[in-house]
């Protein structure tokens, strides 16, 4: 007999909340400096990726998500032991984020959290985390990751999955 899918709920992404996972990307009015001749507000130093082995680097993508469906089943989650992995949306649209807190080297229960257009989201290496999950329409991501050497990749599926109902956008 299959387990019932455990519903999870549905969060505001806050830095607070986020914390133990990574980092909130957002303009952050603490990091604030004028630049080019007052023209420019420049938001400083949000989140410092992460890189870690011989070889390794930090390199610059685009994810174009498809947007999930509702109920969307969480069955699996990922981490990378070798780099930190950044979203910021570019479409300008909701997303939701996924992590999960190691447990003895596995994912434990997930928190669900609603991105807004205006966040990204740092996990910073070896963080358990849902892959990217676009909502409502085909998204574009700036995605800043690790590239180089080694299995940067590892993933564990749950043996009694998680829901996640309809977002409210």
């Amino acid at each position: 007999m299959t387990p019932l899918p455990i519903e999870l709920s549905i969060r505001p992404l806050t830095a607070q909340s986020f914390a133990p996972f990574g980092d909130v990307i957002e303009a952050d009015p603490s990091t604030m400096r004028l630049i080019n001749g007052g023209t420019t507000e420049r938001f400083h130093g949000l989140f410092s990726p992460e890189t870690a082995g011989e070889g390794a680097r930090v390199i610059v993508n685009i994810f174009r998500g498809k947007p999930r469906a509702f109920p969307y089943e969480i069955g699996m989650m990922e981490r990378h032991p070798f780099g930190s992995q950044s979203f910021s949306p570019l479409s300008g649209r909701q997303f939701l984020v996924a992590v999960s807190p190691d447990e003895n080297g596995k994912p434990g229960a997930p928190q669900v959290f609603l991105a807004a257009p205006h966040q990204g989201v740092n996990y910073r290496r070896n963080t358990w985390h849902h892959p990217l999950m676009a909502i409502g329409e085909v998204s574009d991501f700036l995605v800043v990751d690790r590239d180089g050497p080694g299995n940067n990749l590892e993933e564990v599926f749950f043996e009694t999955p998680f829901v996640i109902r309809e977002p409210q956008i």
